[in-house]
């Protein structure tokens, strides 16, 4: 009996491939003919167009959490289940916002460079002064999982927490001593703007020129939450005429960004290369449940974690 053919977005890491353990038939995304279930490992577009070219698709697996590169709607209209890995990699993206934070405001990628360039050639107390993350304003869009998380580690830094959601989160507030904002609020009153929200239809463009204009130019901006939510050329004005202090990206659109693009040229800007997850324990667990879901959907089961 033939394996499974599972149409992918090669090369997978080696943790995938070991779980794998030469069960299914590997395709690479350019592959034709018969596919019983397609793995998005790297964030590849599944469209309608795609569902349709392989009829015979049982399920969709992803390696994350974010499946705003899949049409689920799509897929649900043809009855094919959509897996995803939510649950397991909130603290560590959350450590990475935090270390965002502090990156930022304490300059210390800038500092790094200089430090170890030509023109450090004694200390000067005046020279590359920061922003104090204890006792700040965090304002944080999206109390979801991750978003809990980043206010949890914001109250060890002895920070006031402000919070945006679409509805109000009341167990929060009272767990993480959290206050609701308006979205207008949150930007005028925080020193540091953490994006945890989803891309979606309502998110896209969330933080845009008039936004941008609302924070206080000693703020700094932080995304981890995905590239597009940000309008990257107002964000790159912004940051060029220092209208806002820093910002901390660990996503862009598109990702990665042209290498000629002026953000690339700012030294108030922070990016790092979609690392929020990107811890060996995270990834692991990331890569055993994603192969969990693919194999409960080729033999027709449900899956462990399944969108909705």
């Amino acid at each position: 009996m033939p394996l499974p053919r599972v149409l992918a977005d090669l090369p997978v890491s080696s943790a995938v491939l070991e779980l794998l353990g030469g069960r299914v038939d590997l395709v690479p995304w350019n592959a034709t003919g018969r596919v019983d279930a397609i793995y998005t490992y790297g964030h590849p577009t599944v469209d309608a167009a795609m569902m349709d070219r392989f009829a015979g698709v049982k399920v969709i697996s992803n390696f994350g959490v974010g499946v705003d590169h899949i049409n689920v709607k799509a897929a649900t209209e043809r009855n094919i289940p959509v897996g995803n890995t939510p649950g397991i990699l909130d603290g560590a993206t959350a450590d990475l916002a935090f270390a965002l934070i502090l990156g930022a405001g304490r300059r210390i990628v800038e500092g790094d460079r200089y430090a170890r360039g030509p023109d450090f050639t004694r200390y000067d107390p005046s020279y590359m002064l920061g922003r104090e993350v204890h006792g700040s304003t965090l304002g944080v869009f999206g109390m979801g999982r991750i978003g809990r998380q980043v206010a949890m580690r914001a109250n060890g830094f002895g920070m006031k927490v402000l919070y945006h959601n679409r509805n109000r989160n009341d167990e929060a507030e009272v767990a993480l001593k959290a206050r609701y904002a308006t979205k207008d609020e949150l930007l005028a009153a925080s020193d540091f703007v953490v994006l945890t929200v989803p891309l979606t239809s309502e998110t896209r463009g969330f933080i845009g020129r008039a936004e941008l204009a609302k924070m206080k130019p000693t703020a700094t901006l932080v995304n981890v939450a995905r590239g597009a939510v940000v309008d990257k050329d107002a964000l790159t004005d912004a940051l060029s005429a220092k209208r806002i202090f820093a910002a901390a990206l660990d996503v862009t659109d598109p990702e990665p960004l042209p290498r000629d693009h002026p953000l690339l040229k700012l030294d108030n800007v922070i990016i790092t290369p979609h690392l929020g997850s990107a811890t060996e324990e995270t990834r692991r667990r990331m890569a055993e449940l994603s192969v969990v879901n693919l194999f409960a959907g080729l033999e027709g089961k449900e899956l462990l974690f399944r969108v909705r």
